[in-house]
């Protein structure tokens, strides 16, 4: 039976391949394997925020919420060297991978952690995140409050939402219960929301 991408270890069994994530900036060579969000390819999804989202703050702590086998937290790490990257997932399988892949590519300045118990701590100067919207919708509220509440003042979290999978739900959410949010961009039937606390 295959297991979720969310779950803490997938029983799907290991079938590795390696990827290449390509932006105009850099180049990543990502090991993935079955059992982990989106294996085959970059998704979609995660490609439209990083070739939308400014750059992180050069400085500080950054985090990515659900970083499967790392490609949101390494682009971060590897735009902000002198930043400090936090990953966080459920997935023991695809932290794994996120270890590898920062190793293999050299990027020093990220931290992966399985949560819970391993969570690290804000304040966070930058979140990015692909979050995973098929945990269900009280599952991923509690996630985002846990999170995006730890946002440093003045800081923006930006989030890739499929429209048909609740954007426009999640984006009211976000501005009626954690912090002001807009949409800063529609591509390919993906929203980018930008969560902002108050300075």
């Amino acid at each position: 039976m295959t297991s979720h991408y969310f779950n803490p270890d997938p029983t799907t069994p290991s079938h590795t391949t390696t990827i290449n994530l390509v932006l105009p900036d850099l180049h990543l060579r990502l090991k993935t394997d079955r059992g982990v969000f989106s294996p085959d390819k970059i998704d979609l999804g995660t490609r439209i925020l990083l070739e939308t989202v400014p750059p992180p703050p050069q400085h500080g702590t950054l985090l990515d919420i659900g970083c499967g086998y790392g490609p949101i937290a390494l682009t971060m790490a590897k735009r902000a060297p002198h930043a400090t990257v936090h990953g966080v997932d459920v997935n023991n399988r695809a932290l794994d991978l996120a270890r590898h892949n920062a190793r293999t590519n050299d990027i020093t300045n990220t931290h992966f952690h399985h949560t819970p118990p391993d969570t690290p701590t804000g304040p966070f100067h930058a979140i990015w995140s692909n979050p995973p919207i098929r945990i269900g919708k009280t599952a991923l509220h509690t996630l985002l409050t846990t999170w995006l509440t730890q946002l440093a003042p003045g800081a923006h979290a930006h989030l890739v939402v499929q429209k048909h999978l609740g954007a426009d739900t999640l984006h009211r959410w976000l501005d009626t219960t954690i912090h002001p949010t807009e949409r800063v961009s529609s591509r390919a039937g993906y929203r980018i929301l930008r969560t902002t606390r108050h300075p």
